[in-house]
C-alpha cells in the first residue's frame, strides 16, 4: 500500500500531456484556471472548483501526437476532435481515484445542443461543456501569449464565444465566462509568470488516498498508454519494457514489492518522449546532432515529472536512468557505475532489448540472437551490466516473449 496525493497524480498526468505541446506546455493549466474562475462566478463550491481544476488539467490526456495537438490548439472545431476524448475516457474510467472525471473528458468536445447522452447527468454535462468553452477560449488566446497582446484581443474572444451560445455552449456558462472575463485579472492569470502560483494554491487542496500496488500500476499504465500511443512504431513499447524488466528483475533475485515497483518504474520510463516532435521519433533517416540533443532531454523530463510525487523518489531515479552507462558517459546525469541502481540497469537492458525487437521507421524487428549479439557488444563497451546480459543469454526465448509477446522462433 502507498499513500499518495491525488492532486499530484493529476498534475503528473497533466505534465506528461503538456509535453506534447512542445512549444506551448501550459494549455491544460490555463483551461483548469479558467474553469475554476468561471465556477466561482457560478457560485459553485470549492469541491466543485477542485473537480473542474482536475478536469481541466486532464481534459487532453488522450492526446499523444504533436500533430493532433496542433489541431487542438489552432482550430475552434475540427473533424476527428472527439477521438482523443474517447481515448482519454478509456484511460481514466478504470482508475478509481479519477474515474469520476472520465465522463467530463469524454464529452468535452461535444456541442451543448448535442449533449444528450443518456448516461450523462445534467451536472456532468454542464461540467463537460464548461471545459469545452474555456478550452476553446485558450485556443483563440494562444496566438497572443508570446507578444503580451492578449488584453488587446480579449474582446474579440469574448464575442466569439458569445456568438456560439446555445449551440456550442450552454447560455448560462457563456454568461459566467463573460462576467468573469470582464476583468483584466482573468486574462492576466493566464500569463506564464502567474500560472505557477495558481497551480500551487490549488495543490494545497490535496486529497490523500492509500492505494494498492495494483492501483499504482493502473496509474503507471495510464502514463504508458499515453506515451506508447505517440507513434505506431512505439505501440506497447513501455508495456514490453515493463514485462521484460519484471522478468529480468526476478531472475536477478529481486522479490516481493520491489519486483512490482521495478515494473511500475519501467512503465514510466519514457514519459519525457512526449515532448519529442513526431517527425523526429518517426524519422527514417539518421538523426541530426540537433535531433539527438533533443532526444537526450526525455529522460531528464521523466525524472522531473515523477519526483514531484511524494514517495516516488526511487521510481523517478530508476525510470530516468535508463540511458546511463557503466563507463559514466550516459545521460542525463553521467552517473558512475557505483551510483547506478540495479533496477535502473535492468530497465536499461529491457529498453534496449524491446526497442530492437520492435519495428522502427529505419529498420524491421531484430531477431533474438542478433539482439543478444548487440547486447554483448554493448557489454564489451561497458555500457550495460554483464550479469544482466548473461541472464538474457540464459533465458533468451523467455526474454523475447516478455519483450514482444511472442516466441523468438
Amino acid at each position: 500500500m502507498m499513500n499518495i496525493d491525488i492532486r499530484q497524480v493529476v498534475l503528473t498526468i497533466g505534465s506528461a500531456v503538456d509535453l506534447v505541446g512542445v512549444d506551448d506546455v501550459l494549455h491544460g493549466r490555463r483551461v483548469a484556471i479558467m474553469a475554476v474562475e468561471c465556477a466561482r462566478r457560478l457560485g459553485w463550491d470549492e469541491e466543485t472548483q477542485s473537480l473542474l481544476f482536475d478536469a481541466g488539467i486532464l481534459h487532453d490526456c488522450g492526446v499523444s501526437s504533436t500533430r493532433v495537438h496542433q489541431n487542438l490548439v489552432n482550430e475552434l472545431d475540427w473533424e476527428g476532435s472527439r477521438e482523443h476524448c474517447d481515448k482519454g475516457y478509456g484511460l481514466l474510467k478504470d482508475f478509481a481515484p479519477l474515474a469520476h472525471i472520465a465522463p467530463i473528458v469524454r464529452y468535452h468536445h461535444t456541442h451543448w445542443e448535442d449533449l444528450t447522452a443518456p448516461e450523462l447527468t445534467p451536472l456532468t454535462a454542464r461540467f463537460a461543456n464548461l471545459i469545452y468553452l474555456v478550452d476553446r477560449v485558450d485556443v483563440n488566446a494562444a496566438a497572443h501569449y508570446a507578444d503580451d497582446s492578449l488584453l488587446l484581443h480579449a474582446g474579440e474572444i469574448r464575442d466569439l464565444i458569445d456568438r456560439h451560445r446555445g449551440a456550442f455552449f450552454a447560455p448560462d456558462l457563456v454568461d459566467a465566462f463573460l462576467d468573469a472575463s470582464r476583468s483584466e485579472a482573468f486574462w492576466l492569470l493566464l500569463d506564464a509568470d502567474f500560472i505557477p502560483q495558481f497551480v500551487a494554491d490549488m495543490g494545497c487542496i490535496s486529497r490523500k488516498l492509500t492505494i494498492s500496488l495494483e492501483e499504482l500500476k493502473r496509474f503507471a499504465l495510464i502514463i504508458a498508454d499515453i506515451v506508447d500511443a505517440k507513434s505506431h512504431f512505439t505501440t506497447e513499447h513501455s508495456l514490453g519494457v515493463a514485462r521484460l524488466s519484471r522478468v529480468l528483475a526476478g531472475m536477478a533475485g529481486v522479490t516481493g514489492e520491489r519486483l512490482d515497483l521495478v515494473e511500475v518504474a519501467a512503465l514510466f520510463h519514457d514519459i519525457g518522449k512526449l515532448q519529442i516532435p513526431d517527425e523526429v521519433l518517426e524519422s527514417p533517416a539518421k538523426l541530426t546532432v540537433a535531433d539527438r540533443a533533443l532526444m537526450k532531454r526525455h529522460s531528464f523530463a521523466t525524472h522531473q515529472i515523477l519526483r514531484r510525487i511524494g514517495g516516488f523518489e526511487e521510481l523517478a531515479r530508476w525510470a530516468s536512468e535508463h540511458h546511463e552507462t557503466l563507463r559514466g558517459d550516459g545521460y542525463p546525469f553521467h552517473l558512475p557505475d557505483a551510483e547506478i541502481a540495479l533496477e535502473s540497469r535492468i530497465i536499461k537492458v529491457a529498453d534496449v532489448f524491446q526497442a530492437l525487437a520492435q519495428n522502427r521507421p529505419y529498420r524491421g524487428p531484430v531477431p533474438a540472437r542478433e539482439i543478444l549479439t548487440l547486447l554483448r557488444s554493448m557489454e564489451k563497451e561497458n555500457e550495460v551490466d554483464p550479469a544482466l546480459v548473461d541472464l538474457v543469454a540464459a533465458h533468451l526465448d523467455e526474454c523475447y516473449e516478455a519483450a514482444v509477446g511472442s516466441a523468438s522462433g
